[in-house]
């Protein structure tokens, strides 16, 4: 018993704690007219509004999906929280949150008899209704004047990484850099954002989201964009934003573009 209860007081602590941490996200909401979005925010410490910051937005996966403005910060919420991170690279992060009932990227959905997904993406079309209210956002926290504009991104992990190559074509002349984990895209759409570096990810194993999708834009990128990385974790089933997050590299690649 005394073992049981004492495994039950170190779980509570993690949670108060990892509770204790994500409370340095600010809430926040962005309404206008039809759209309205909901997300938190975490300012640089000791945040001083006559200075001009970057802005990363962070789209999360569809199991984060609901308007508790809360779970969307499950999957890269402890990230930008490194106080070693925090330090080197002072930003503001912004995780808007998807409603239960919407999707980031406009995409055609479906399972097959043996419950595998099946997933289409859409060339061009309308916005989801989250994402015209996202870019509304987007568009507005831009026009604050601690943002640095030379120094905007965007990033995201499954449907996430999905609204990420969304965002940029819909916003193409905002973003210095992006990164997509366990995404995809209609191949057609590149053109709009080729000249966006990007660095891809995805795990060699994802039975959720075939890594063929990030492949493909990969490999077209690599003939036609300006700049791209791309890193396939042989052993990692979906979950590759878990090495995605462990890249040394990552935060100082993203953070060293800089649009002119």
């Amino acid at each position: 018993m005394k073992k049981l209860s004492l495994i039950t007081i170190v779980l509570l602590c993690v949670l108060f704690s990892k509770a204790q941490d994500f409370k340095k996200y600010d809430k926040g909401s962005f309404i206008k007219g039809k759209d309205s979005i909901y997300y938190r925010i975490l300012f640089p410490e000791n945040f001083d509004a006559s200075k001009k910051y970057p802005v990363i937005f962070f789209l999360h996966g569809s199991g984060e999906r609901g308007n508790d403005n809360e779970k969307q910060l499950v999957h890269g919420g402890k990230l930008f929280l490194k106080d070693d991170l925090r330090k080197k690279f002072p930003a503001i992060v912004i995780f808007p949150q998807c409603p239960a009932n919407d999707f980031w990227a406009n995409i055609n959905f479906s399972t097959t008899d043996k419950g595998k997904n099946r997933i289409s993406f859409i060339e061009g079309g309308k916005p989801t209704k989250i994402m015209h209210a996202l870019t509304g956002m987007v568009k507005d926290f831009l026009k604050k004047p601690f943002v640095d504009k030379k120094q905007v991104y965007v990033g995201g992990l499954s449907m996430g990484g999905m609204g990420t190559f969304e965002l940029l074509r819909r916003k193409r002349n905002t973003f210095a850099a992006a990164f997509s984990i366990c995404g995809g895209d209609n191949t057609n759409n590149i053109k709009k954002y080729q000249t966006i570096p990007l660095w891809i990810f995805h795990g060699a194993k994802d039975d959720v989201v075939d890594p063929a999708f990030s492949i493909a834009i990969a490999e077209r990128l690599k003939v036609v964009g300006d700049e791209v990385k791309f890193s396939l974790y042989p052993k990692d089933n979906h979950n590759s934003w878990d090495s995605a997050f462990a890249e040394p590299e990552l935060l100082p690649w993203l953070f060293s573009h800089k649009r002119n």
